[in-house]
């Protein structure tokens, strides 16, 4: 009767310990699969979030914070659909983000295994979006990180790494008579751009 006593005892400690172990090596695993996560994959799984909880806060690095929604994002960069009080949708570069303030319940949620995106996300980079711009001639106004903060005009040429944006007063259509100068802007120094009110990103 001891015995038995015995072996069941030796069986639930082995037991426990097994169970133990497989939590270590959970944990692990998760933990590897976090540092495999990029920023983008996080913005990605927050696109589809419920709109009732609230807003996003992504503090840029100008110093401005701008409550949006994320409606897209790209190889190196994040749309997003402003809630206050700027009209005009938004393309940021991921480096022009210094931080986002989530609702816990979010961060968690796009913390876990998402499907696999289209692999045309992956190649669609800030470069192409604002070549995109360029042939629709839609007005922007561009924020930068330093300098002279903020510009307003119509980006003429995206080149690999840099813009050219023509100058003249936001919501007025590119003449030539209007612009007042121009000026070639690196993808690094932008802080975020905005489009004019009534043009879609895409």
């Amino acid at each position: 009767m001891r015995w038995d006593r015995f072996f069941a005892d030796l069986e639930d400690q082995l037991a426990s310990e097994w169970e133990a172990e497989r939590a270590a090596l959970d944990t692990e695993a998760e933990r590897l699969r976090l540092s495999r996560v990029a920023l983008r994959d996080r913005l990605g799984a927050l696109a589809s979030r419920e709109r009732t909880t609230s807003a996003l806060a992504f503090e840029m690095s100008d110093g401005s914070t701008l409550h949006a929604e994320v409606s897209g994002v790209g190889a190196d960069w994040v749309a997003l659909e402003p809630t206050q009080p700027l009209a005009g949708a938004v393309l940021a570069p991921l480096e022009g983000i210094v931080s986002v303030l989530v609702p816990h319940v979010d961060v968690l949620r796009s913390a876990r295994p998402v499907a696999e995106r289209s692999s045309l996300s992956d190649r669609v980079t800030f470069g192409f979006v604002l070549r995109d711009l360029v042939r629709r001639r839609v007005g922007v106004g561009v924020t930068l990180a330093v300098g002279v903060r903020h510009l307003t005009g119509t980006i003429d040429r995206a080149g690999a790494d840099h813009f050219d944006l023509a100058l003249h007063d936001s919501g007025q259509p590119r003449r030539t008579t209007d612009v007042t100068g121009h000026r070639l802007v690196p993808f690094a120094a932008v802080s975020w751009i905005r489009l004019d009110a009534d043009a879609p990103l895409i």
